[in-house]
């Protein structure tokens, strides 16, 4: 280890500094970003929904990106079809059914103990109307519309950030919601997610009464999504909603394309329509 002098020029001895203390602090790279309100991340307040591919990533990068406050929300168990693109899991929690919200808490925990992990096993619906208004900050990382839309419109209202992702296979989708600036994930609905709008694509629920077809699934489409899910994350709470996006993220992997799809405010949806 080498040590340096900082002196001045009228030649001071000056501090001996080590060579190695900017490495000391583990968010030393991200003060460089001057963009980021470290201590703004750090004390916001962030609730995740839905723990499984997406939700494993976005929480491995909240975590190593500062925020330090999380509620954790999720209904399922893991299983092996869960092990190839969710950082969290393993072999023995397949086996033993373990619970996602259980797991990723004390992997959150693993990966800094320092932070508050809150977790709740159920369904979003079920935490009544006063649980989405305390937090700063939402992610949606979800599997079924139902969910999605109690989420958004709870948001909405309560005028917290919500961003939204979701896969299939290499197509991937993130949405911004800034109310009341931006339109909202209902202004977005047409027919089709209208017919299949309480139908979940999981087997693993305790309240399965639809079952079809399972959505492709590719651990680096959820990776990319994921990264742009947290990365606006980090721009609105260090005050940069200006810099968010305002549209619809697609992203797809085989074509090697990503665009930003204009959205239009539905004069009709009901959230807008004060």
């Amino acid at each position: 280890m080498t040590d340096i002098k900082e002196g001045n020029n009228k030649g001071n001895k000056g501090v001996v500094l080590r060579a190695d203390r900017l490495n000391e602090d583990k968010l030393e790279r991200s003060k460089r970003i001057g963009v980021l309100d470290i201590e703004a991340i750090s004390r916001a307040k962030v609730l995740v929904v839905g723990l499984g591919a997406i939700g494993n990533e976005t929480v491995k990068n909240l975590v190593l990106s500062g925020f330090t406050h999380f509620t954790l929300v999720d209904m399922d168990y893991i299983v092996r079809s869960n092990l190839n693109r969710c950082v969290f899991f393993r072999d023995i929690d397949a086996n033993q059914k373990s619970l996602k919200t259980e797991v990723v808490g004390k992997a959150a925990k693993e990966l800094d103990p320092d932070i508050d992990v809150t977790i709740h096993t159920a369904k979003i619906q079920d935490l009544g109307d006063d649980f989405i208004p305390r937090f700063d900050l939402i992610f949606g990382c979800l599997d079924n519309i139902d969910a999605r839309l109690h989420i958004n419109a709870h948001s909405y209202y309560n005028k917290i950030p919500y961003i939204d992702a979701a896969t299939n296979g290499f197509i991937g989708k993130v949405q911004v919601i800034l109310p009341p600036e931006t339109p909202c994930l209902e202004c977005t609905m047409n027919k089709t997610h209208y017919a299949i709008l309480q139908k979940r694509f999981s087997c693993t629920g305790a309240d399965i009464t639809y079952f079809e077809d399972k959505m492709a699934a590719e651990i680096t489409t959820t990776a990319v999504v994921s990264a742009i899910q947290v990365r606006e994350g980090l721009k609105i709470i260090s005050g940069k909603r200006e810099k968010c996006l305002k549209n619809i993220f697609y992203y797809h992997g085989i074509n090697n394309m990503s665009d930003e799809l204009e959205l239009e405010l539905n004069p009709d949806c009901l959230h807008h329509m004060h």
